[in-house]
């Protein structure tokens, strides 16, 4: 998903392969290191059923002290018990020393398979070797992304660059993410690190917006994740200050772009995908209305089969939308799909289908919108189609 990236100032990264993935040539170890005390807020799963990672996260966040993040793929961490969260804590312990930091100044994050113990021999063999690497180039960057993968065919890397005072600020993130993709906070790993100095209050502020406008408007299969994390820390090292409104937004904007593109590409990289579905739904009375009108949609398997068989089949689309819970009235509506309107007043229109179902056959991205006439808030969501070798690829995950 990217060609080059800008790096924030005051950040370290790396990866390798310690032996938790069976194929050695793929990474499964990470570690983000900030040389100077950082900001870090996070926004977590909303499951009852959390990863151990998550409840160590969770309190040591928001904090002014973090120093190091260390993440492993090929297994979660969770539904592991007391042992789960003696090893969070052991992974923290191992990177502070790595790197010589406090131990309350490391995060952990972890993805995988659920309900299997960490080899804690091989983690803590692997953190000293993964800190020995620690490097500021777009090498080190990639390795690292690279090692919070589990299904996912590509690493997701996005950043964006801001100006004040002559001064420039970077925000970068890394994420994973390809399916178990049904998010109520995140739903996937992600780590967003910037140069610039942000207060703490707003740092979660503004992490917590920007994730309820990408994060949480995707979905793959709509199974919430245990181990959902995105985590921003920021360090000042760029010398840029928050000091006014603007300056305020232009961060905003950054972290909602880097967030949007990390989240876009979790749905474009979806397990045996054929089509990224892009939603717009609009005129609707409220975002909470908007939202729940575009996960019902997007989550229905007639609707997402219907865009793997390039069938423009308009009922499933509104149906799902009629159960959503929103009132609405169906002669009102309109839908059209890749610029062909396909209902409306209540009623199917003449279009060509087959040349709509060319179309759909005929392009990565499927582009619906639905048209409500209750008011004038407008929600832009993702998902992606299903396919059988989604079905083949989860039916073989574990066995």
């Amino acid at each position: 998903m990217h060609n080059t990236f800008s790096i924030p100032a005051g950040f370290q990264f790396a990866g390798l392969h310690c032996g938790l993935k069976q194929n050695a040539t793929r990474q499964d170890l990470a570690l983000i290191l900030s040389e100077r005390a950082a900001v870090a807020v996070g926004a977590y799963t909303q499951n009852r059923v959390f990863a151990a990672p998550v409840a160590l996260d969770r309190a040591r966040t928001p904090t002014e002290g973090a120093r190091v993040v260390v993440i492993n793929s090929g297994n979660a961490n969770a539904c592991t018990g007391k042992r789960g969260m003696r090893d969070a804590e052991q992974m923290a312990r191992l990177a502070a020393e790595a790197v010589g930091v406090a131990e309350d100044a490391a995060l952990v994050l972890s993805t995988g398979i659920i309900g299997e113990f960490l080899p804690m021999e091989k983690i803590a063999q692997g953190i000293p070797r993964v800190a020995a690497v620690l490097d500021s180039d777009e090498a080190s960057v990639t390795s690292a992304a690279r090692g919070m993968m589990t299904t996912d065919t590509v690493e997701k890397i996005a950043s964006r660059k801001f100006q004040a005072s002559g001064h420039e600020a970077c925000v970068l993130g890394l994420a994973k993410g390809a399916a178990m993709i049904g998010p109520n906070m995140a739903t996937m790993l992600a780590l967003v690190t910037t140069d610039a100095a942000v207060e703490t209050e707003f740092a979660q502020e503004a992490l917590r917006e920007a994730v309820q406008e990408t994060f949480n408007c995707i979905s793959v299969d709509g199974h919430m994740s245990t181990n959902d994390t995105v985590l921003l820390l920021a360090n000042g090292a760029s010398g840029v200050e928050l000091t006014t409104e603007e300056l305020r937004s232009q961060f905003r904007r950054a972290l909602r772009e880097v967030c949007a593109d990390l989240a876009r590409a979790i749905v474009e990289d979806a397990e045996g995908a054929s089509h990224l579905i892009t939603l717009d739904i609009t005129g609707c009375a409220s975002r909470d209305e908007a939202h729940r009108v575009a996960r019902a949609i997007a989550e229905s398997p007639l609707v997402k089969t219907a865009v793997c068989g390039a069938d423009p089949n308009w009922g499933r689309i509104v149906s799902a939308a009629g159960y959503a819970g929103v009132p609405f009235d169906p002669n009102e509506v309109v839908l059209t799909l890749n610029g062909e309107t396909l209902y409306e007043h209540g009623t199917p229109t003449d279009f060509d289908a087959a040349a709509v179902s060319q179309s759909i056959r005929d392009r990565r991205e499927t582009h619906i919108e639905l048209r409500l006439s209750r008011g004038n808030v407008s929600l832009r969501f993702w998902t992606a189609d299903l396919t059988a070798e989604y079905v083949r690829l989860n039916a073989d995950y574990h066995t």
